[in-house]
């Protein structure tokens, strides 16, 4: 597929039922953690590396929950298609932004939203969030 970039991505919730976005150094949009899979590498692995380079944080790939495929236009890639794998990951350790992060947040379900977004996080993730959040129990 041309023009598609392949990625794994977090839904890292908190104790607090809270989701972390992450928004890059030298972009506007604020978007789940998560990156680029590497050739040969599965999509947890690639979510086990990213979420340690980006945030410290280590994660038992046998802990992150498989939630889908989504697509979406890419944030920061012009003419580009994000492919991403989905999971989601409890997070009960504080985050540290490295490598390429600049700020990080923590949103709660009824949070007003006023934040740029990408549009996988606007469009998809999110709404699966709150619907998650919000479904009777």
């Amino acid at each position: 597929m041309p023009n598609t970039i392949r990625i794994a991505a977090a839904l890292l919730i908190d104790s607090q039922g809270r989701t972390l976005l992450v928004r890059k150094r030298d972009t506007l949009a604020f978007m789940q953690p998560g990156g680029k899979i590497d050739s040969g590498e599965s999509p947890a692995q690639a979510l086990v590396r990213e979420l340690h380079e980006e945030l410290g944080l280590r994660v038992d790939p046998a802990q992150a929950v498989h939630l889908g495929r989504f697509s979406a236009p890419a944030a920061n890639e012009p003419g580009f298609e994000v492919e991403a794998e989905l999971f989601r990951v409890e997070c009960r350790e504080a985050v540290v932004p490295a490598a390429e992060i600049e700020e990080v947040i923590w949103l709660a379900v009824d949070q007003a939203n006023t934040l740029n977004l990408a549009p996988l996080t606007r469009d998809l993730i999110l709404p699966l969030w709150r619907e998650g959040f919000n479904a009777p129990r």
